[in-house]
């Protein structure tokens, strides 16, 4: 099976490059932000065939559902600031009537990761993403974030890829571990080298598991 590991950042990902011997796995490194992402993914699978792609990364956590370091399976995911102020208030792009919310590959204004079997062996919270272009850091938008969609994870490439992967009629999927909680920015509660930890070592055993 080929299988490509997409990731924003080499170091998201270094623990498991050092173990490559018998992974049997392609990977791609985009850059971090949407743009980024969508050109380097669009760019691969327009020359490449795989059987299945698996974004992994870090995120931010919008409550304490869950603990710092956990790993957990985006697997509807939407962008968070494409839209216009309206004074105190924030349109998105549906509310716009700039798109219909179930303009393909939406669905109902997220996009879904389509069930398939590889899915089973990511025995994970399955969870709902928002990507945004900018990370929440005030309690002002983190709240208007968090009534307008209701979302778990914070990222800044999740829903890129959700889109190109559903554009590409390819099956994928997104995982994320918990490096911070989305609250007033405030590096120092930050957990990144265990959430990298924890995540690689999820994607290892992922991996045996499909060799």
């Amino acid at each position: 099976m080929d299988i490509l590991i997409v990731a924003a950042t080499e170091m998201e990902i270094k623990p498991l490059l050092a173990r490559t011997g018998g992974l049997g796995f392609d990977h791609l490194i985009t850059g971090v932000g949407m743009t980024a992402t969508t050109y380097a993914l669009t760019r691969r699978l327009q020359h490449n065939h795989y059987d299945f792609v698996l974004q992994a990364g870090v995120g931010g956590s919008y409550g304490q559902n869950f603990g710092l370091g956990d790993v957990v399976f985006v697997n509807s995911d939407q962008f968070g600031d494409l839209g216009a102020e309206d004074h105190e208030d924030y349109l998105d792009i549906f509310e716009m009537g700039l798109l219909a919310g179930d303009t393909p590959p939406f669905s109902d204004r997220a996009l879904l990761a389509p069930l398939v079997t590889m899915h089973e062996k990511i025995d994970l919270p399955r969870v709902k993403g928002l990507t945004v272009n900018t990370v929440s850091g005030n309690a002002r938008t983190i709240q208007r974030r968090i009534e307008k969609y209701g979302c778990i994870i914070e990222s800044m490439e999740g829903a890129a890829f959700h889109y190109v992967c559903l554009h590409e009629n390819v099956p994928f999927a997104q995982v994320r571990a918990i490096s911070n909680f989305v609250i007033p920015r405030d590096r120092s509660q930050w957990k990144m080298k265990e959430a990298i930890i924890n995540l690689n070592d999820w994607l290892i055993a992922f991996l045996q598991s499909t060799a």
